[in-house]
C-alpha cells in the first residue's frame, strides 16, 4: 500500500495519552488510508498563486472575527504539521522573517513535486481519496485521488440580489460573487441572462448544469446556502414559484418574501435532480465563518421535512461539519434513512478528547453514516489546507481511537466491530455513499 511509507510521519505527531487508545486500535488507525468527504485543495504549481477556485465564497476578506484557537497564527498544533510536513523546526507564532523561511520551505517541496504536489499532500496525511470542493477542478487535482463537488447555491439566486446583499456586510461581499458564479454558468449554456419563464429556467440552465457537472465526474453538489439564507424551506407548488420568477424576472429589488418562495422552489427542485444523477448533496451545516453567521437559522432540524419529503427520498444529503453546537440534533437526523454526517472542520477546530464525546455518542447509534472529512482550506499564510488536512487527519484518528476504546472496554462492542466500524468511518462509509473503491 503506497501510504504505509508515511508512517513514520504520524509516528512523530504527538499522540493520545497514553492509555486513552487501545494499541492495537491505534496501530489501525495510524495507517489506514482514508477518505475525506469535504476539502478545498489548491492547485499545484504553476497555478498555485493564481487559483481562487478553491471556494465560491472564500472567507479570507470577511469583517474580523473572533477566531477559533485552531485557526489562529499562535496555534501550538502549527509546529507539529510545519516538522512533518516541511521539516520546519520554529514554533508558532512566527515572525515575519520565520515567515518567510517557512514559505521557503514550502516551497522547496512544491518544486521537488511539482504537478504531483496535491497528491504527495494526501500521502503525508494518509488520504487516499480527496472529495475537492472547488469550482472547477485542474491540473495536479484530479481522479483517481481527487473527486469533484462543484457548487450550486448560485443557481437558487436567478433574481436581483441586491436586496439580499445589502443584510449583512458579508453577504454584501458574497453575493456578487454568486452572480459572477451564474453568470459563468449562463455563459456555459450559451445563454446571457436567465430565461423569461421558470419552465425555460430549469430545463434550460439548472437541470444542463447538473447534468455537466455529472458527466465531468462530481459526486456531489455543494450548498453554502446557510451563509446566504436559514434553512427554513417551505414547500411551495411550482406554479406560485413561476408566478414569482415571471413577476420579478429582470426587475430590481424583488420583494423578499416572494423571492424566498422561489429559492425554496429552486433548492427542492435541485436536490431531487441530483438525486435522479445520482449525485449527493453536501449542506453547510456548522457555524461558520463570519461574525455575522446566522447561527441558529443554520440548526439542521429545520430541515427534517425536507429529509421527509418523499420525492427527495432517492437524494443523500450529507451534513458537512457534524452541525456543531447542535451536535446531539444533528446526530438524530442520521436515522433518516437519506442523511449523513461528516466530521469536516469539527475534526480542526474541535481537541479529539471533546471531539470523541459526541463522536461516540454518534457511533454507538449511527456508525455508518459518519464520514472522515479535514475541510482542509488555505486558511492563512500559518496554516495552509496542506496543514489544516494534516492536522485534521490526526485529530480525527485520535478521536476515533478515543471514542471507540471506550465503547470497547465498557463491552459495548467486540473488537472485530470496533475495527470494522474505524475501518467504516475512514474509507467503507464513504466508499458505498459514493462509489468510490
Amino acid at each position: 500500500m503506497l501510504l504505509a511509507v508515511f508512517v513514520p510521519l504520524f509516528a512523530r505527531a504527538q499522540p493520545a495519552p497514553p492509555g486513552d487508545i487501545d494499541p492495537e486500535l491505534a496501530r489501525l488507525l495510524a495507517t489506514a488510508p482514508a477518505i475525506d468527504n469535504h476539502a478545498h485543495p489548491v492547485l499545484p504549481p504553476p497555478n498555485l498563486a493564481s487559483d481562487r477556485g478553491f471556494d465560491a465564497l472564500p472567507v479570507d476578506s470577511m469583517e474580523p472575527q473572533t477566531d477559533p484557537v485552531a485557526w489562529r497564527p499562535d496555534n501550538p498544533q502549527l509546529s507539529d504539521a510545519w516538522k512533518a510536513l516541511w521539516h520546519f523546526t520554529e514554533a508558532p507564532p512566527l515572525s515575519p522573517e520565520a515567515m518567510k523561511r517557512l514559505g521557503a520551505a514550502r516551497d522547496k517541496i512544491r518544486a521537488q513535486q511539482g504537478e504531483r504536489y496535491d497528491q504527495w499532500v494526501l500521502d503525508q496525511a494518509h488520504i487516499a481519496t480527496m472529495l475537492g470542493n472547488r469550482v472547477a477542478m485542474g491540473p495536479g487535482v484530479a481522479p483517481p485521488r481527487f473527486r469533484w463537488v462543484p457548487y450550486i447555491d448560485a443557481l437558487v439566486f436567478p433574481l436581483d440580489n441586491s436586496g439580499l446583499a445589502a443584510a449583512t456586510p458579508d453577504r454584501a461581499q458574497f453575493f456578487p460573487l454568486e452572480d459572477k458564479l451564474r453568470a459563468q454558468y449562463l455563459q456555459s449554456v450559451h445563454l446571457q441572462a436567465p430565461p423569461a419563464t421558470l419552465d425555460a429556467y430549469l430545463t434550460q440552465v439548472v437541470t444542463p448544469i447538473l447534468e455537466r457537472h455529472q458527466r465531468e465526474g462530481a459526486v456531489a453538489e455543494k450548498f453554502e446556502i446557510a451563509y446566504l439564507r436559514g434553512f427554513d424551506f417551505s414547500d411551495p407548488p411550482r406554479e406560485t414559484a413561476a408566478r414569482v420568477y415571471a413577476a420579478w424576472h429582470n426587475r430590481a429589488h424583488p420583494d423578499l418574501g416572494d423571492y424566498k418562495v422561489l429559492q425554496d422552489f429552486l433548492f427542492r427542485y435541485i436536490a431531487a435532480e441530483c438525486g435522479r444523477l445520482h449525485m449527493a448533496v453536501h449542506l453547510h451545516s456548522m457555524s461558520g465563518a463570519g461574525g455575522y453567521f446566522g447561527i441558529a437559522a443554520g440548526n439542521p432540524l429545520l430541515l427534517e421535512p425536507l429529509f421527509n419529503a418523499s420525492r427527495l427520498r432517492s437524494t443523500k444529503f450529507v451534513l458537512l461539519h457534524g452541525g456543531w453546537p447542535f451536535v446531539h440534533e444533528v446526530g438524530a437526523l442520521l436515522q433518516k434513512p437519506n442523511v449523513w454526517l461528516d466530521l469536516s472542520q469539527q475534526s480542526l477546530v474541535i481537541p479529539p478528547r471533546t471531539l470523541a464525546g459526541w463522536l461516540r455518542e454518534w457511533l454507538e447509534i449511527f456508525p455508518d453514516k459518519v464520514l472522515f472529512a479535514t475541510d482542509g482550506y488555505p486558511f492563512s499564510d500559518a496554516l495552509g489546507w496542506e496543514e489544516a488536512a494534516f492536522l485534521a487527519s490526526r485529530n480525527i484518528r485520535q478521536a476515533l481511537g478515543i471514542a471507540l476504546t471506550g465503547m470497547l472496554r465498557d463491552r459495548e462492542i467486540s473488537r472485530e466491530r470496533a475495527t470494522a466500524i474505524a475501518r467504516g468511518v475512514l474509507h467503507d462509509n464513504a466508499a458505498q455513499l459514493y462509489s468510490i473503491p
